[in-house]
């Protein structure tokens, strides 16, 4: 299969500048044959520039229509078959059986966006009717209802280079709020980034959507992604990736003359609370678990639990111990890129070197092995950089005195994209105040589960209070994820026959809305 190495600005591939860069082999860091041309200013421009213009088109579109729009991308991103899977392979060193459930995901998240906007209640529609009698002034009719934002800029995350990628799901739900997308390719995975990117232009082709409704470019400087942010025409952005990268995309746009909104995922250590209760039940086969929860993805997803904490018993001692046991006996790992190696080796090497922190692992400072650490809660508290990310397959145990010290711990954490407890039912009953605690702190309590896998469904959350991201209001992950992309508008003693069919009075989608404070459903 054969490559442009460009740019999609709508329908066209372009290419015009002299500076390339590879992909490169996962596995064993060499260059990838192809060049792929980086994004120049006037392509980067020309790109928002469009999406501003089809705005007004794409956004006045159906819910129908759209519908239409995302499972025909799903449908060609199946019709790739194998190639998109090996290409996939080779740029991140993931395995098939791992990319496969991921384009699973992909094309599932694209049929419930459509499904929801067939549905058509999520934009929210409410009606007050007007009082013309009312003294001492008429009540005017007020309806108001969601609208789409405007174009939106994406930029794909490297762990995830299908559902979190150029037909992820931030490219997904701001489609299907009616915004044109910018995406920027990442660099890690660029083959496999055209490759989705040609379907969804095939789709939009195929739904007669206006040209402007997707484009993408590439850039492995950070000039291609800040261009986006900063250019007026864009409206409001999706992230995913690290700390650093995601505040100075939100620094860059809180700046402009116009702010807008960010929507940054930017890590989380995913704390896990173990009771005692439970690990005398079955501790042994927790520590199984949670070594696998670790190393799932070689640690380079965002949900892996980066930190967890046992009451110092003999049962939470030993736990330690068989998670320790269950980390030495698991092979080295590919990581995603070379840079994301070295930064895990470097992060396990930063931890090593913290005061009261023990390493119960076999270590190496040239392979990636699975790690674990242990220290105090007392020692954790004076250095919190424990419990900060280190994206790959490390956690640390900390050891408290007893479950009430926990609450220390889950005052002093920043917050975080999940938290899990386990426990039995006992414990549960008896540790109701520190599942009310956490959820002040995620987007996500757990309980009695792993916090890996995160399920696309209608009410789950994947967000959570800073550093985790950077609006605690929203998800990247279900179908709520919609409303980042949108904006209320109300339309006040509107003619029936120009109102939108949202909020006629008798209702012609059959959705739900509240009139006058009451919900109201006609189907």
């Amino acid at each position: 299969m054969q490559f442009t190495g460009h740019q999609y600005i709508g329908h066209q591939t372009k290419g015009a500048n002299e500076a390339t860069f590879t992909g490169f082999d996962a596995a064993t860091g060499e260059p990838l044959p192809t060049r792929f041309s980086e994004a120049t200013a006037a392509e980067t421009d020309e790109a928002a520039q469009l999406a501003h213009r089809d705005f007004s088109a794409y956004s006045r579109k159906s819910g129908a229509e759209k519908a239409l729009f995302l499972e025909a991308i799903a449908a060609e991103i199946m019709a790739l078959g194998t190639d998109l899977i090996t290409f996939a392979m080779r740029e991140t060193a993931l395995p098939e059986a791992r990319l496969t459930g991921e384009r699973g995901r992909t094309t599932g998240q694209l049929h419930l966006f459509a499904q929801l906007l067939r549905e058509g209640s999520w934009v929210n529609a409410r009606i007050d009717t007007a009082q013309p009698d009312r003294q001492p002034l008429p009540k005017p009719d007020i309806r108001q209802m969601l609208v789409a934002l405007g174009p939106v800029c994406v930029f794909g995350a490297s762990n995830f280079p299908l559902a979190f990628s150029v037909a992820g799901g931030d490219t997904v739900s701001a489609l299907a709020a009616g915004c044109p997308v910018v995406f920027k390719a990442h660099p890690a995975h660029p083959h496999t980034c055209e490759l989705v990117a040609a379907d969804i232009v095939r789709a939009a082709r195929a739904t007669n959507m206006p040209e402007g409704v997707f484009s993408m470019v590439h850039g492995v400087s950070t000039a291609v992604g800040m261009a986006l942010v900063q250019h007026p025409h864009i409206k409001a952005v999706g992230f995913t990736g690290s700390y650093r990268g995601g505040k100075a995309i939100y620094d860059a746009a809180v700046r402009r003359p116009e702010p807008i909104p960010v929507y940054a995922e930017m890590g989380s250590t995913n704390p896990v609370f173990f009771l005692p209760g439970i690990l005398r039940e079955k501790g042994d086969a927790l520590a199984a678990q949670m070594a696998g929860a670790i190393i799932l993805g070689a640690g380079q997803f965002c949900t892996n639990p980066g930190v967890f904490l046992v009451a110092e018993t003999p049962e939470g001692n030993r736990f330690i111990e068989q998670t320790a046991h269950a980390l030495n006996e698991v092979s080295t790992h590919a990581m995603l890129t070379g840079g994301i190696r070295q930064a895990y080796l470097s992060g396990i090497g930063s931890l090593r070197s913290v005061p009261d922190t023990e390493l119960l692992t076999d270590f190496s400072d040239e392979t990636v092995r699975p790690h674990l650490l242990k220290t105090s809660l007392a020692a954790a508290l004076r250095h919190l950089e424990l419990t900060e990310e280190v994206f790959g397959p490390s956690s640390v145990a900390v050891v408290a005195g007893s479950p009430d010290g926990f609450f220390d711990f889950v005052r002093a954490m920043p917050g975080h994209l999940t938290a899990t407890v386990w426990g039995t039912d006992a414990d549960l009953e008896h540790n109701r105040a520190l599942l009310d605690a956490l959820r002040d702190k995620v987007g996500r309590v757990i309980v009695n589960g792993f916090p890996t896998g995160v399920e696309v469904t209608h009410a789950m959350t994947q967000g959570g209070p800073f550093p985790a991201t950077t609006d605690a209001r929203s998800t990247s992950v279900g179908t709520l994820a919609i409303e980042r992309f949108a904006r209320p508008v109300s339309f006040q003693n509107f003619p029936p026959s120009l109102l939108p069919d949202e909020l006629k009075d008798n209702n012609p989608l059959g959705i739900w809305r509240s009139v006058n404070g009451m919900p109201d459903h006609m189907k």
